[in-house]
């Protein structure tokens, strides 16, 4: 539940960007409904900001509190960032409600991967990810399609009202199921802040950085490319992003099964489709089936990789498991605001409304070249050390949640 609430706060307003601008851009929009949507975007590289933001701080300052307690708190600021975001007056301070909105996102994805990882058992922290992802990659798939068409019927300050409902009941589901789980024994902001003295995980996370950024070049633009390049009324958005959302579930749980079984194949066959999808949907963005196939194949791979990034930004966080799990939303993230800016850049330029797959296809292809130096880290340190392979390029951390109680197992290249 709380993944199908983050992913319809992130993902709504992509479809309704249009809609935004025009009631709290009305001059611009007048102009210009290519320069209005494109401004609009700031919007999302607000909340992607506020990821990037939160995500280390939080989990850094709150890793000593009990899982529980955590959650609720910070579901609790999900609540008041949504509602500000559906009431305050003028794009500026909607803006700055997106950032707030934005700050918990990674400390809760993170928190929550590692209670579901802990309570599925050693072996499986890319099946846990994956298992809390799925609610994003189902709100994609039933509540960002919904809340996008109620947003469009009834105003997109409803549809914000709506997702603040969902956050609401969230935080009474998790009050009332989830199991106690206290805090990582010896959990310190001194010991998840050492993540940042790690080489790898700098690497890692510019790779989801990078890499990731081409997904949301497209994604952030995509009514735009319905409506504008293929000429068909907005009510087509919302099956579009359906189509987004059904890739995701099915890569998601692809990518979760792959990041336990062989992570390095999962990754670079993820970038590899992700490539193939960006150029496909540049070529076909002005025919309504393009867009529909090439959209499902973008939700597809970006899913496929985003268990395996986060299950491989754990394995080269050592003992700071808190933080390293959120990283990984703050790498997205930065994608994520990376990807919305050039897209809108060479949407606003005139360039047309596959240019910004074009760019996607650019960034995707840095993330390739990162995560190879990540890699070619890796055998290295084997070959200074005399280590043994970690078994095809698969996580070797069997625990779900290292602590000072548990034997830790050889990681390669750490």
């Amino acid at each position: 539940m709380g993944g199908f609430g983050i992913g319809a706060t992130e993902f709504v307003a992509m479809g309704l960007l249009p809609n935004i601008a025009r009631d709290l851009l009305p001059g611009l929009y007048a102009s210009s409904v290519e320069d209005a949507t494109a401004h609009a975007g700031i919007m999302i590289s607000a909340y992607a900001l506020g990821v990037v933001v939160g995500a280390p701080t939080i989990a850094a300052t709150t890793s000593h509190l009990p899982r529980k307690k955590l959650l609720l708190i910070l579901l609790a600021a999900f609540l008041v960032g949504t509602i500000a975001s559906a009431i305050l007056p003028s794009f500026g301070l909607v803006v700055l409600a997106r950032f707030v909105a934005g700050l918990p996102h990674g400390a809760y994805f993170g928190i929550a991967s590692l209670a579901a990882a802990n309570l599925m058992g050693p072996g499986n922290r890319g099946k846990g990810v994956a298992f809390v992802m799925a609610g994003l990659t189902i709100s994609n798939i039933v509540g960002v399609p919904l809340i996008t068409a109620l947003g469009q019927a009834a105003g997109w300050r409803v549809a914000y009202g709506a997702v603040a409902l969902i956050f609401a009941l969230t935080f009474f589901a998790v009050a009332l199921a989830l199991p106690h789980q206290p805090a990582a024994e010896g959990a310190s902001i001194r010991r998840e802040l050492s993540a940042f003295r790690r080489p790898q995980v700098w690497l890692v996370m510019g790779v989801g950085a990078i890499g990731f950024g081409g997904f949301f070049a497209v994604y952030s633009y995509v009514s735009t490319a319905v409506t504008e390049g293929a000429g068909m009324p907005e009510g087509w958005v919302p099956f579009v992003l359906v189509a987004v959302g059904v890739g995701m579930t099915i890569g998601n749980l692809l990518g979760g099964w792959g990041a336990d079984t062989n992570l390095r194949r999962t990754i670079y066959f993820g970038f590899g489709g992700l490539l193939v999808a960006l150029i496909g949907y540049a070529l076909t963005s002005e025919m309504l089936i393009g867009i529909f196939v090439f959209a499902f194949l973008l939700g597809f791979f970006s899913s496929v990789i985003n268990p395996a990034i986060q299950s491989r930004l754990m394995e080269v966080s050592g003992d700071a498991q808190v933080i390293g799990a959120a990283l990984n939303h703050s790498s997205f993230n930065l994608g994520n605001s990376l990807g919305a800016y050039l897209g809108g850049v060479v949407l606003a330029a005139g360039l047309g409304v596959g240019s910004p797959a074009w760019v996607g296809a650019i960034l995707a292809s840095a993330g390739v070249v990162l995560v190879t130096i990540s890699f070619a880290v890796d055998r290295r340190g084997r070959g200074n050390s005399g280590s043994g392979s970690a078994g095809s390029g698969g996580s070797s951390i069997g625990s779900a949640d290292r602590s000072p109680r548990t034997q830790p197992v050889p990681v390669a290249g750490l």
